[in-house]
């Protein structure tokens, strides 16, 4: 058996030349410092203190190593090793204190701005343009009147000279509100004289019998008839109807009136026209167009430009108007032969349709606040 090789020199090892351990070391240290944030010195310190590191393989040569030449070999590469983790540990802190107050100032939060844990809503837009239409009137002159929900059939058709035989008297068309029991039967709805209001127009008759002419009322209200619920239609839906009874109203005071409305809603330069028209309460009658807001008539046959809100029309129905029927002035107590008047009514639901491109006619009554909040808080 041979003895131990005691004339090995460690510095025939290369990996322990005392210059490898010197270069190796410096190379270290040079990487630590030149590293700018953490992850490049998690690179670092995997090149230079991880397993594979040059410092790492000469302290695995120490153990072939005989006994007398392991401890200077092994302070060497210990004190080697010491310094880099040393500077390693050093750098960490700096580049720690440096991400925190980084941190600080790109994610700072300023605790003392106000904040309203409960999200903002919106006015529901038929709420706004209703008010809006009322705003219109009353800077000229007109005033708002109100009436119940639940009228008398006499207010709501007869006044206004609806015949008995209308159709829209029928329950196809009209909510007729059951009556109260009478000797211990309860009286069937048809039958009972009490409807939901088909229409605004009772609110005119009520203004007639409460005031004397000259008498210039809006009437804004909630209406209900018998239409299923689809894109286009609604069983309760909204209208705005304006009366003016006085003497000497004629068309033109109508037409004035008319125009200067569309104006205030839509803008300049939009004209109006009356088609002739019938309806009980009002003669003359007429249905009121307006020009399309849209398109301003220049759709119209040119196929290249079509239009979605007028269909290609050029013109845009608002509502139907007329002069008051001398029967509605004489049921209401006015002398026709000393007053006239003219009235006008249309529908919320569809004047919001043309104005803000609304496509189905159920959003407006979903509740669903992502269709109120685009409208804003328009006070």
């Amino acid at each position: 058996m041979s003895a131990p090789n005691k004339s090995y020199d460690p510095v025939e090892v290369e990996a322990l030349k005392p210059e490898a351990i010197d270069r190796a070391r410096d190379e270290a240290l040079a990487a630590i410092s030149a590293a700018a944030d953490l992850d490049a010195l998690r690179e670092v310190k995997a090149a230079h203190a991880g397993d594979r590191s040059a410092l790492a393989l000469a302290n695995r040569e120490i153990g072939a190593l005989p006994p007398h030449a392991k401890a200077d070999a092994g302070k060497r590469v210990g004190m080697a090793r010491g310094a880099v983790n040393k500077a390693l540990a050093a750098r960490q802190e700096v580049l720690e204190a440096e991400r925190d107050e980084r941190v600080l100032v790109e994610e700072a939060v300023d605790v003392t701005l106000p904040y309203d844990r409960t999200p903002a809503g919106a006015r529901h837009p038929l709420t706004t343009l209703m008010e809006r239409v009322e705003d219109i009137f009353t800077a000229m002159g007109y005033e708002v009147a109100e009436g119940p929900e639940v009228e008398a059939e006499w207010f709501n058709f007869d006044a206004l000279n609806i015949a008995p035989d209308h159709p829209a008297r029928t329950m196809q068309d009209t909510f007729f509100v059951r009556g109260p029991e009478a000797d211990g039967e309860q009286e069937d709805a048809d039958g009972s004289g009490i409807v939901l209001r088909t229409h605004t127009s009772p609110v005119q008759i009520r203004s007639l019998l409460d005031r004397e002419p000259p008498v210039y009322v809006i009437c804004p209200g909630k209406v209900f008839r018998t239409d299923e619920l689809d894109a286009t239609h609604t069983p309760v839906f909204h209208q705005v109807e304006l009366l003016a009874v006085d003497e000497g109203l004629t068309m033109a005071d109508l037409k004035g009136t008319l125009d200067h409305m569309v104006t205030a809603l839509f803008g300049e330069g939009l004209g109006t026209r009356l088609r002739p028209s019938y309806f009980p309460f009002t003669e003359p009658s007429a249905e009121m167009d307006m020009v399309c807001f849209a398109c301003r008539g220049a759709s119209v046959g040119d196929p290249d430009r079509p239009c979605r809100t007028c269909s290609s029309e050029g013109w845009i129905e608002l509502g139907g108007c007329g002069m008051v029927n001398p029967r509605v002035l004489t049921a209401c107590g006015v002398d026709p032969q000393k007053y006239s008047g003219f009235a006008f009514g249309f529908g919320i639901e569809r004047m919001l349709m043309f104005r803000h491109n609304v496509e189905d006619m159920r959003d407006m009554v979903e509740g669903d606040v992502r269709f109120t909040r685009p409208f804003g808080m328009e006070i």
